[in-house]
């Protein structure tokens, strides 16, 4: 028997669709949470302070899966975001620390890092879990690595999400 509890979904929007969609969602009353960030803008003649996405093309939606349709009928959403071939369920202590975060920081931005061939890693879930080695390739969303064990090296390839670049100061191997 499956409960049919709210969740948090992240769905990708439109370019610069944000802010519409949200209101959109608003309209019909479904829980949305689209963080703003606040910007300056300049012109030639002028400055503006204006709200934009915190993170572009994303709107974060907290619903039953009986409305996952509703949803997905909205204008301006593409879809929703998937991790293994589901709807990704946001925590509800992430969106709390989003909203904290922004409430905090008067101007916030998003950066992702990457992942390059040779960087020194540790795997952070999966039968891997904690086991730290070198990426040798990375392609679409996965990498692979080269772990030292038992005097051999094993191959692994695993989604880039689960590693976690090892800072030259936190270096107790190799």
């Amino acid at each position: 028997m499956e409960q049919n509890l709210n969740a948090w979904y992240a769905v990708y929007t439109k370019p610069r669709w944000e802010k519409k969609v949200a209101a959109l969602l608003e309209r019909k009353q479904l829980e949305n949470y689209c963080p703003l960030n606040v910007v300056e803008k300049r012109w030639s003649d002028r400055r503006k302070l204006v709200q934009e996405a915190l993170f572009p093309s994303y709107v974060f939606v907290r619903i039953s899966k009986d409305q996952q349709r509703a949803v997905r009928e909205t204008e301006g959403i593409v879809n929703f975001v998937y991790w293994l071939g589901k709807p990704a369920v946001i925590h509800d202590h992430e969106i709390d620390l989003i909203r904290r975060f922004l409430r905090e920081y008067r101007s916030a931005s998003v950066e992702k890092f990457p992942i390059r061939q040779h960087d020194l890693v540790e795997i952070n879930a999966g039968p891997l879990m904690h086991h730290r080695g070198r990426i040798i390739e990375v392609g679409n969303n996965k990498v692979k690595a080269m772990l030292h064990s038992l005097g051999c090296s094993l191959v692994a390839t695993v989604p880039a999400q689960d590693v976690t670049v090892i800072k030259k100061t936190d270096l107790n191997y190799v």
